[in-house]
């Protein structure tokens, strides 16, 4: 079967021009001006085309809550919001800690085959901080990283040795950066609306003092650390500073982080309560020139479902997490609209980066030869994000049920269109 893209505007990350596309035995075959033909044709005129979005941070709940996601919901969620490979975390329960677990997930993703499903591993076991995984058997089994997201590893001894066991493996840690002796209890940003709000606060020091301690340990090992969901501007000069003095370390920003401020907790609105938690504008400010100068490296989701009774209630016992799958794009085309960013930007950010760290070379660029993982997008679609358009199982996100402009109108993986706005294909 071949599939031909006409009238292409290709966005890579260094470059933009206009061509035609042809798709063959899961692979692009040719990039050309000349007249193409294939079975499936797709006219992409006035639309962007690049390659599919690489989400290094998603949640799937599987196994254990799949009340709230499971892998074959989080895979459609995925390409109605243009991404075709994701690295879930190991906070399932039983958590993924060992080749078995790690196994279960790949098979489960493979019977679907909407995304390619690379889990990250724990970094310990029952991600209890205290005893390293087996790395080894869990790269064997389909792992590609590890950490224990969603709790930092506390104890510097055992982060030491597990940067040092990664890098023996060729792989590498992702670090959830947090002193939780400073964070504990706390529910938003410490600052001027926590005050007026009555809400426990969580100091942007919490992070920087976390984000500190594990760029010195890869400094010590020598090994690649990767910093979640940077939120502070001053986590954001640290983590500069490192990069200047040639430490391996790369860093994520999430799409919630650069599009919302503290201010949105006013209204006491939970699904704006996520950890980190939203900082201030001046925070905010800084995270979107990181993206721009290279300092951030990386947009991830951190796509955290959770069940409606568990965020509409009391905001102290609500859970902390935001969904992100499908508003990755409009969020992101917004800061694009207000020349923040460019879509080379976002390519390198969503699909480039991701690529070359986690070293998928066969993706992550729209080249001849490269799997054919390719997303058109609409930058002028407007919808309301609602049931009809949402395919996760939960609905946690400020901007449910409010209209947004932008999309995936197709998401082709490895050569098969597995979505087309709003309807997905299976």
């Amino acid at each position: 079967m071949k599939l031909a893209l006409k009238n292409c505007l290709i966005i890579n990350h260094n470059e933009s021009f206009e061509a035609n596309i042809l798709i063959e035995d899961e692979k692009i075959k040719d990039i050309t001006n000349e007249d193409i033909n294939g079975d499936n044709v797709i006219d992409c005129h006035n639309k962007a085309v690049l390659p599919g979005i690489i989400d290094m941070h998603v949640h799937f709940r599987d196994p254990g809550f799949e009340y709230k996601e499971d892998i074959i919901s989080g895979s459609r969620a995925a390409v109605a919001g243009g991404i075709t490979t994701c690295l879930p975390m190991a906070n399932t329960y039983p958590v993924n800690d060992n080749a078995g677990m790690t196994r279960y997930m790949v098979e489960r993703n493979r019977k679907l085959g909407l995304v390619d499903l690379l889990p990250i591993g724990s970094i310990t076991k029952k991600m209890e901080g205290k005893e390293l995984v087996e790395m080894g058997d869990m790269l064997k089994a389909g792992a590609i990283a590890f950490s224990d997201d969603g709790l930092p590893v506390g104890n510097s001894e055992v982060m030491r040795r597990a940067m040092e066991y990664a890098k023996g493996f060729g792989s590498f840690i992702i670090s959830h950066s947090e002193d939780r002796e400073l964070s504990q209890g706390g529910m938003i940003n410490e600052g001027e609306i926590s005050t007026i709000t009555g809400l426990s606060g969580i100091p942007s020091a919490s992070e920087d003092i976390g984000v500190a301690r594990d760029i010195l340990l890869s400094k010590l090992t020598k090994s690649h650390i990767h910093i979640c969901h940077v939120s502070s501007k001053v986590a954001l000069k640290i983590i500069k500073m490192a990069k200047k003095e040639r430490v391996n370390v790369s860093c994520e920003v999430t799409p919630h982080h650069f599009s919302f401020t503290e201010e949105s907790l006013l209204d006491y609105n939970t699904n704006y309560k996520m950890n980190p938690p939203l900082r201030s504008t001046e925070d905010q400010e800084m995270l979107i020139c990181g993206m721009k100068d290279g300092t951030i490296d990386v947009i991830a989701t951190d796509h955290a479902p959770h069940h409606t009774d568990e965020k509409h209630i009391e905001f102290g016992n609500a859970a902390f997490g935001i969904i992100g799958l499908q508003t990755l794009i409009p969020l992101s085309l917004k800061l694009v609209k207000d020349n923040k960013i460019d879509l080379n930007d976002f390519v390198r950010l969503t699909s480039y980066n991701p690529s070359k760290i986690l070293k998928l070379d066969d993706r992550g660029s729209i080249e001849k030869g490269k799997l054919a993982d390719i997303i058109v997008i609409d930058k002028d679609k407007e919808y309301i994000f609602d049931d009809t358009i949402n395919q996760s199982k939960s609905c946690n996100n400020p901007l449910y049920k409010t209209t947004l402009k932008g999309c995936a109108l197709y998401t082709i993986k490895k050569g098969r269109l597995v979505y087309k706005f709003p309807d997905i294909l299976i």
